[in-house]
């Protein structure tokens, strides 16, 4: 009797507002590809549902999880918890099923020294430039200055950890960005090297970023 395969771990990481959300629920259209919907004690955005985009929890609640170690990864964020339950992400993995997440650099971390069993494939996610980043911000959270300048300020400390993921795309234009992933995960999956992954394009292009 053949071994069951069991799915792979997928990991999209990105500053704020540079387009992980969007590439996530595109990504998770394909068969045998489910979302890690994470828990999180923000406020819901407009349009977003309990149990679709997340699962809202108060504060007392996410601890609580914390507490009975329930989480995968969890971290704060804008001074808002998110985490990935464990029971949850382990269930559909064993089912083969490819689990995709769309955490930050520091829930990646803690997936990483897990030592799972299970294949981990992480993309990081930069925006083409600072003008289009903080416009996509303004655009997501209601023309609201404020919060967009909170998150640029963070933008700086967060792209820099771009050298710890597998692959680095520019979400520059969605379907270009969206095929660029699904091909590497794809060559990954096979154990295979992605192919035209030009590092020192990339570096040169978050330099531009940060300068």
């Amino acid at each position: 009797m053949a071994e069951r395969k069991t799915g792979v771990i997928i990991i999209l990481s990105s500053p704020s507002g540079a387009g992980k959300t969007t590439l996530v629920k595109k990504i998770a259209s394909k068969k045998n590809f489910k979302i890690s919907i994470s828990y999180t004690t923000r406020k819901p955005r407009l349009k977003e549902k309990n149990g679709r985009d997340y699962f809202f929890v108060s504060q007392k609640e996410f601890k609580k999880l914390i507490k009975n170690r329930k989480f995968l990864e969890y971290a704060k964020v804008f001074n808002n918890y998110y985490g990935s339950l464990k029971n949850s992400v382990i269930n559909k993995l064993e089912k083969g099923e490819n689990v995709i997440f769309d955490i930050d650099w520091q829930g990646t971390k803690q997936i990483k020294k897990k030592k799972l069993k299970y294949k981990i494939i992480t993309i990081f996610i930069v925006p083409p430039s600072k003008n289009e980043l903080f416009a996509r911000l303004l655009k997501r959270d209601h023309k609201d200055k404020k919060i967009a300048s909170e998150r640029m300020k963070q933008f700086k400390k967060d792209v820099m950890h771009w050298r710890e993921y597998d692959y680095t795309v520019i979400n520059d234009k969605l379907e270009k960005c969206y095929n660029s992933i699904i091909k590497f995960i794809s060559l990954q999956k096979k154990q295979k090297n992605i192919l035209n992954y030009n590092k020192k394009f990339i570096k040169n292009h978050i330099s531009n970023l940060i300068n």
